[in-house]
């Protein structure tokens, strides 16, 4: 008789269980709900450090739900969404119509949610102590397809004649995308003889290393790493500009100030987890984006996108 009804409480038990799994939440037995499920992230390397801070605290929060954020670049998180393979991309860029069609041929909608400002930032090694700023001019003929630009002379004569190494994203970033679109005045369009990675941590190392590199990326690896890289202002017409909060909020920090995003598959927010992780991210949005260094949006930005995923 015992052994029976341990067998009927062990299958009651189990059933509960699966219809927790199924709608994404559970009894968390003190009279709540408790979300259960995964969300699966990957793309920018530069909304990285946002979606990771986020994920940390959502997972205190709710530990029965395991987020994982990966780092394959804008154009690889979307062609992961594409695949099925993540709910939410991050992209330092907005999706290319391509991109939006080749995932709407595999029935997913990537809805556009806008989460910080960020700044590109160009920097040189510590050890470069003639450079304070570059014109765009300046960078459009270090980056160019065909550039002649080898050493720093080659740039402002009074410069050294020390060789210019480049780092800088690789061609599926969203950061790449932006900078060769607003610096060399067509996207995608570089030249080829740089130090190319996904991950900004390797452009940090190499122009760290480098006495005579320049390299770009996000604005918050820059703070992360401002000890061991020294700022190039920016000038594109209005005098050198360097980036901060201010300037990147504002504007003034032109033509490398933008936007950021994630993008949650629209059938993926029907499951009760990913819809509360992504309201959970807009709700502490403001705070995560300033403490990994970058520049919240306007609080009616975020009530906006809240709006999206009721």
């Amino acid at each position: 008789m015992f052994r029976k009804g341990l067998v009927m409480g062990v299958i009651f038990a189990l059933a509960i269980g699966v219809a927790g799994c199924g709608d994404g939440r559970t009894d968390s037995g003190n009279g709540g709900e408790e979300w259960i499920g995964t969300v699966k992230i990957d793309g920018s390397s530069t909304v990285y450090p946002v979606s990771q801070a986020v994920a940390e605290e959502f997972m205190k929060k709710h530990p029965g739900v395991k987020v994982t954020v990966g780092e394959s670049g804008t154009g690889g998180g979307f062609k992961k969404m594409a695949a099925g393979e993540i709910d939410i991309a991050d992209a330092s860029r907005p999706i290319k119509d391509e991109e939006r069609q080749e995932a709407a041929a595999k029935g997913i909608e990537p809805v556009e949610i806008p989460v910080a400002y960020d700044g590109i930032a160009v920097v040189v090694n510590k050890e470069n102590t003639f450079i304070d700023s570059l014109t765009v001019e300046e960078l459009k003929r270090i980056w160019e397809p065909g550039s002649k630009v080898k050493t720093w002379k080659d740039v402002r004569t009074e410069w050294p004649a020390e060789p210019i190494k480049l780092y800088g994203p690789g061609t599926a970033s969203g950061t790449f995308d932006y900078f060769t679109g607003e610096i060399v005045g067509e996207e995608g369009k570089c030249r080829t003889d740089y130090t190319a990675s996904e991950d900004d941590n390797v452009i940090v190392r190499g122009v760290q290393g480098d006495k005579g590199a320049l390299g770009y990326f996000g604005y918050a690896y820059y703070l992360e790493n401002k000890d061991k890289l020294n700022i190039v202002k920016i000038d594109a017409g209005k005098g050198p500009v360097e980036p901060t909060e201010t300037t990147i909020n504002d504007g003034t920090y032109f033509p490398l100030s933008r936007k950021v995003f994630i993008y949650p598959d629209r059938k993926a927010l029907e499951r009760p987890e990913i819809r509360e992780f992504v309201r959970f991210y807009l709700e502490v949005a403001k705070d995560m984006v300033r403490e990994t260094g970058y520049v919240p949006l306007p609080d009616a930005d975020y009530q906006k996108s809240l709006e999206l995923v009721k």
